[in-house]
């Protein structure tokens, strides 16, 4: 292995879990801006199944999960810290780091909110979109490098340009080698791919950097299934900043929204 590159563990999953915490990641977690960086998607995977499984209830669930990324996130051995922030009979707010060489690369929020039958007044307006077999074949791996993003499976709707399209996602990966998380949390381990689907300007040299600084995600219905579902518009800003905003789809339909904040650098 090349000098300076993280140590990292070999399998076809995302992580390997080293127990108290504990975790390295495989080259399927392999970021795009950096080879020696985990892409934010699978580690947002990884840090919402400790989340899920931080002091369980089965009354309640996950309705909006807040990421901050504080830094390169590094490749190799890391902790996930979880903690309860405020706890509650109906509304908790759970927390987990990320803390990789010494430092704190990812803090994540989450509120965590009872459940009851609303069926009787259930609606939401985004509107659907095609579904993954009335959508191309697509090859991200050419136009972004990483493992992570070679680890997807993808298909592409009509009509797709830069700045705004609709892709479907799918990876056959697990996300740890206990393969053992929750279908939220594999899904959730894909939503920030969302920033470099419709990409305004393509990455690479004499071209601009965009990578996102947060990433939001609010879920108004539990979402189902191994495929998610980005539709997405990306805003670029005059004064550096830009904004991608993504409607959430599972094969049933769409179940929430995620944002991003960006950073517009000249590479």
């Amino acid at each position: 292995m090349a000098a300076g590159l993280p140590v990292l563990a070999e399998g076809d999953f995302y992580y390997e879990v080293l127990g108290g915490g504990r975790f390295r990641s495989t080259i399927h977690a392999q970021g795009a801006w950096n080879e020696h960086e985990q892409h934010m998607a699978p580690a947002s995977g990884i840090m919402a199944d400790c989340l899920a499984r931080h002091e369980p209830r089965d009354d309640m669930r996950m309705a909006r999960l807040s990421y901050e990324i504080l830094g390169l996130i590094p490749g190799g051995e890391f902790e996930v810290t979880t903690t309860t922030l405020r706890p509650g009979r109906t509304i908790e707010l759970l927390q987990a780091e990320l803390v990789a060489g010494g430092r704190v690369a990812i803090r994540a929020t989450a509120w965590r909110m009872i459940t009851s039958d609303t069926t009787a007044i259930a609606a939401f307006e985004d509107p659907g979109i095609a579904g993954p077999e009335d959508c191309d074949p697509y090859d991200a791996a050419l136009v972004w490098p990483g493992g992570y993003i070679a680890s997807l499976q993808m298909r592409i709707a009509e009509g797709h340009r830069a700045g705004s399209g609709t892709v479907w996602l799918h990876t056959s990966h697990p996300l740890t080698d206990q393969a053992d998380s929750s279908g939220l949390a594999r899904l959730i381990g894909l939503v920030d791919t969302a920033n470099g689907i419709a990409a305004r300007v393509p990455p690479g040299k004499g071209s601009y950097a965009f990578p996102n600084l947060d990433l939001q995600i609010h879920m108004y219905r539990h979402p189902e299934g191994e495929w998610l579902g980005l539709d997405n518009e990306v805003s670029f800003g005059t004064d550096g900043i830009g904004l991608t905003s993504t409607v959430l789809h599972d094969l049933k339909g769409p179940f929430g929204r995620a944002e991003q904040i960006l950073t517009l650098r000249k590479s």
